[in-house]
């Protein structure tokens, strides 16, 4: 059974994006949008340039954040405004995933590699705000993102978490990475779980995977 692997759990960390809410709901569509538009305004490219190299920072710098800092000595703090001003009024409350995150034992943090008040706003919107001990943008790590072991290893000092006893649940396979080599279970969120080393357990539907750690 699951949950015979997670009996030793005291911290629950949750990335935001992608899986507290479902894919389908379409925000890093929107986003996507804004980083074009962000690059072009940055470099002068066109938007499927641009869209291109938002992407290659992604994979190179762990972000398109971290990538226009490094090369275009951008100001985070006006990215992270930016490219957050989306609309999220179609997000609504999810009672059966709220029940679930809610029978966790323990802490409870979302760590995000967006801004703090974009994760904020999200939980908010999924009705899902009490149930969190802390939130933590990219800024709590000083905008270094996941998949880097530096950022990590910022925000769980931060927090004070014992990997040994903590779980992650991330939507992207990279990030679980280095949560593995610190000795946390691993879930993948995602419809098609990837089957890696760094990968304990999938998840394509998070609250029935959490529905099964009740204890």
């Amino acid at each position: 059974m699951v949950a015979q692997h997670f009996t030793h759990i005291d911290t629950w960390v949750f990335d935001l994006d992608n899986t507290l809410y479902h894919p389908s709901a379409g925000l890093f569509a929107q986003m996507d949008v804004r980083f074009a538009a962000y690059v072009m305004r940055i470099t002068g490219l066109d938007q499927a340039r641009a869209l291109a190299l938002a992407h290659e920072y992604w994979v190179d710098h762990g972000s398109t954040l971290a990538g226009l800092m490094a090369q275009h000595d951008v100001d985070p703090t006006e990215f992270l405004a930016d490219v957050h001003d989306i609309d999220i009024n179609h997000l609504t409350p999810d009672p059966v995933l709220s029940a679930a995150i809610a029978t966790l034992p323990g802490r409870r943090i979302v760590y995000t590699n967006g801004s703090e008040n974009h994760a904020k706003r999200v939980l908010a919107a999924r009705g899902l705000t009490r149930y969190f001990d802390a939130v933590y943008g990219v800024e709590h790590a000083n905008y270094r993102p996941k998949p880097t072991a530096e950022a990590f290893a910022t925000i769980f000092t931060r927090d004070g978490i014992t990997p040994s006893t903590a779980a992650m649940f991330e939507d992207e396979a990279r990030n679980l990475v280095v949560p593995h080599d610190l000795g946390m279970r691993t879930v993948h969120v995602h419809e098609s779980p990837e089957t890696a080393a760094h990968i304990h357990h999938g998840a394509p539907d998070l609250a029935a995977f959490l529905s099964q750690l009740a204890r």
